[in-house]
């Protein structure tokens, strides 16, 4: 599946004939995915060299020959929340036809890691609010990441306008607006105030969102179906 229509340096999936990484490397990867579940757990903010070194079971100066400064060891958090959330995502939708289908499949395997992370949390949200207000190379690595997503989604909703399968009149920038207002109102909700029926409110709101903006006659199999069970 051809991905020029992408961001450039993004969603490319890795060569499954690549060697091992170096030892250095693989012990730094492995330093990287305790910090992002210890992230999840205190947010960016709360990461600290000895914290990470603490969990991992290093010295605070082994770690530190890793990263050399805590800022860096939040960036390589973030890009690597950002990579699984583009595996888990995106990557899968690149199989399937351009336009509503792929529309559905972004919106269903979003939800699905909103529903894992509603016990931990979501590094964009927390690292917006942590760092919303604060310049910087942690700040700057967030937004990034958070825009990248946002055109590949916004990308797969002109697809679908193209494709026929939504009205051509269709704002398409508004589509991506309120599908990612859902997905900051179903974490909000299920996360803080521990609503049970804010996923099913959520596939609701993305299927009216859907019918407002599909074309008249689509083609066979465009019609929207409820995305995400739970």
């Amino acid at each position: 599946m051809p991905t020029a229509e992408l961001p450039p340096k993004t969603f490319a999936l890795p060569d499954a004939q690549e060697r091992p990484p170096p030892k250095g490397q693989q012990t730094r990867a492995a330093i990287v995915q305790v910090a992002l579940r210890l992230a999840t757990q205190v947010g960016l903010e709360g990461l600290s060299i000895g914290a990470v070194a603490e969990v991992v079971g290093m010295s605070k100066s082994g770690v530190f020959a890793h990263f050399g400064a805590r800022e860096e060891l939040q960036i390589s958090v973030v890009r690597e929340y950002f990579r699984q959330f583009e595996q888990e995502v995106f990557a899968p939708v690149l199989a399937l036809e351009r336009g509503l289908p792929r529309v559905q499949a972004l919106f269903s395997n979003w939800m699905d890691r909103v529903a894992r992370e509603i016990q931990s949390g979501c590094i964009f949200i927390s690292g917006a609010a942590e760092f919303d207000d604060r310049p910087g190379a942690v700040r700057d690595a967030l937004v990034a990441s958070v825009k990248t997503w946002f055109a590949a989604l916004l990308r797969a909703i002109v697809q679908a306008r193209e494709a026929g399968h939504l009205r051509a009149d269709a704002d398409c920038q508004q589509m991506a607006f309120e599908i990612h207002g859902l997905i900051l109102a179903l974490h909000f909700e299920a996360r803080f105030l521990d609503d049970p029926g804010a996923i099913d409110r959520a596939n609701k709101g993305f299927l009216h969102i859907l019918s407002r903006h599909a074309a008249a006659v689509g083609p066979p199999g465009a019609a929207p179906t409820p995305p995400y069970a739970g």
